[in-house]
């Protein structure tokens, strides 16, 4: 994701924002062990007598719900309404105006007004050029199982399951070619769609690739398991395409991601999987009137996915880079001139870094850091394989690439296994059963690995185990679970109590808390488990500024405490000004 390492240069030498790619060698052979350029589609020659030089998008935001007033105000004010998000409240604006963001913001009813980018639309916006249908190779015989799905366990997770089709899994991404003979079987056409420009476009086969990532990323969540070429990792799921990335330059702005999480939300996927972050800003910074409105836009738009049923799962970017302490980014905005400005960790990679969203860190060989892996105390959530992983191209053929782009589709259909093996599963116990069942790695001899065996800055909670993911639930009395919100007012103190029976002998060491509390400044907050005896074990002390809500699953080495009794969770507000509640919080011994 991280854009100084990836995707192909543009006229101006700045990237796109994909998370990662390796060369793409169809017969397989091993690229380069770093991420490099990816093939990038021609530009596209459809022209429109609408489009003028110098417009630009904007994000108009206001309160959810009918937006009437607004969208007569963005035509009053020299723009036009390209589309509408109504649900969340935000309008995609264009408009030629230097004038039009200043004056939208003193609309009454308007709550923040953004530029999406530093270039003009381009006009292939206005009637876009539906990307080409490649002709299909095909392949011998033959589907042997790869090193990542073995080192992961999916190959033994299929005897469990090999995935519904009743869940849906979308790829937010360049576009898939769903003609290609390992993809054709799982995918739905009906539920795909382009994304590009911020307005769905439904077209048959606007959602086909404008490049090669989306259908590589696609065939390791679910390619099927035919006897051809590869497996993915829940071979009997649905995905759908839901291309976000513009064709010619495989930029993924911020209205496009919008558009791709409410259609996310709107049709049933259980799971998305976002190997980009949203351009031109490699970190959004909410001390920048645009940057705000950016994170605003997209944050809703990803809160309504979940609130619809849906699990984000990102990829944490390719520049080896400690995005738990942020210092200087060189490389935005990459739709113009980047230039090098000092940053701090208020500032946010999106979508990886939003509450919520599962952030995926890359494996290297077996369970090392893959070199380019970007990381961060706090902030890696889970780890995959992400070096020279063999998978799906478009045009029936095949190829290696590398980056957190490939890792995350590896835990992208873990999830999907889970949401198999557990019909009616929601977005958070996806998450925390990612966390539970993921195999603990150690630090290497780095310094700038952090933390414990349990949870550190590499590898998050682990690397993923399909086949724990799928296995039986675990055996009753063993997850507790307090779903009562207590609210958490300035200056005070809440606890929520479970109490736990059942269990034999002491909690374990790796006892797993899972922390949802909703809080609009969560570097006000002191988080603490209560053991039955009043021991104390600080799981968040008053970090993350003023970062939105603790959606986090934390370990914590509880051996000397006898697991039986009642635990509580404590929250302590130490500042005015932002309030929110405990929304649940469970414990599994």
């Amino acid at each position: 994701m991280m854009a100084a390492a990836l995707g192909a240069a543009l006229a101006f030498g700045a990237p796109a924002a994909i998370a990662g790619t390796a060369p793409v060698n169809p017969n397989g052979s091993a690229p380069a062990s770093a991420p490099a350029a990816a093939p990038k589609a021609a530009a596209p020659a459809s022209q429109s007598a609408t489009w003028a030089a110098g417009t630009r998008a904007y994000l108009v935001i206001s309160a959810p719900g009918d937006s009437t007033a607004i969208r007569s105000a963005v035509t009053a004010n020299g723009g036009t309404v390209f589309s509408s998000f109504d649900a969340i409240g935000v309008i995609v604006a264009h408009s030629a105006s230097a004038t039009f963001a200043s004056t939208m913001r003193g609309v009454s009813g308007v709550q923040q007004v953004g530029a999406t980018r530093t270039s003009d639309v381009p006009a292939d916006a206005y009637n876009p050029a539906l990307p080409a249908n490649p002709a299909q190779s095909s392949t011998a015989a033959g589907e042997p199982v790869r090193a990542d799905m073995s080192q992961i366990k999916a190959d033994q997770a299929w005897a469990v399951t090999t995935g519904s089709p009743s869940v849906k899994v979308g790829i937010l991404d360049t576009g898939v070619d769903d003609q290609h003979q390992d993809l054709a079987p799982n995918f739905n056409a009906a539920d795909s769609v382009s994304c590009a420009y911020g307005k769905p476009d439904t077209r048959t086969g606007a959602w086909r690739d404008v490049d090669t990532h989306g259908t590589h990323v696609a065939g390791t969540v679910a390619a099927a398991k035919n006897g051809k070429g590869v497996v993915g990792v829940a071979p009997g799921v649905k995905i759908s395409a839901v291309r976000v990335a513009e064709p010619g330059n495989s930029f993924f702005f911020a209205e496009n991601t919008i558009c791709g999480f409410v259609w996310a939300g709107d049709h049933g996927f259980k799971v998305t999987n976002n190997s980009y972050y949203t351009d031109p800003w490699q970190f959004n910074c909410p001390d920048n009137i645009d940057q705000a409105a950016i994170i605003e836009g997209v944050k809703r738009a990803q809160e309504y996915a979940e609130s619809k049923g849906s699990l984000q799962i990102a990829a944490a970017g390719n520049e080896d880079y400690d995005l738990a302490h942020k210092t200087t980014d060189t490389a935005s905005p990459n739709d113009s001139t980047p230039v090098t400005r000092t940053i701090t960790n208020a500032c946010m990679d999106i979508p990886t870094e939003l509450p919520g969203v599962v952030t995926v860190a890359a494996n290297g060989t077996g369970v090392t850091k893959a070199s380019f892996s970007n990381f961060g105390q706090g902030v890696i959530d889970v780890a995959a394989p992400g070096q020279d992983v063999y998978s799906t191209l478009p045009g029936g053929k095949y190829g290696t690439k590398s980056g957190t782009s490939m890792a995350t589709p590896h835990v992208v259909g873990v999830a999907a296994l889970i949401a198999s093996a557990n019909p009616g599963i929601t977005p958070a116990q996806i998450r925390d059963k990612l966390a539970t069942q993921a195999n603990d790695i150690a630090c290497p001899a780095d310094g700038r690995c952090t933390g414990t065996t349990a949870n550190n800055s590499f590898f998050g909670e682990g690397q993923v185990d399909a086949l724990k993911a799928v296995g039986a639930t675990p055996p009753a009395g063993k997850y507790f679970e307090n779903t009562a919100d207590f609210a958490i007012g300035d200056n005070t103190t809440v606890e929520s109590p479970i109490t736990v029976s059942g269990v034999t002998g002491n909690a374990p060491a790796t006892l797993k808390v899972g922390v949802n509390i909703a809080h609009t400044y969560i570097g006000d907050l002191k988080v603490d488990l209560v053991a039955p005896d009043g021991s104390v074990y600080t799981v968040h002390n008053r970090a993350g500024g003023g970062t939105d809500n603790i959606n986090q699953v934390f370990t914590v080495n509880a051996s000397s405490e006898v697991a039986n009794g009642t635990w509580k969770l404590r929250v302590n507000d130490n500042a005015g000004g932002d309030t929110g509640k405990i929304d649940s919080w469970n414990l599994t011994f």
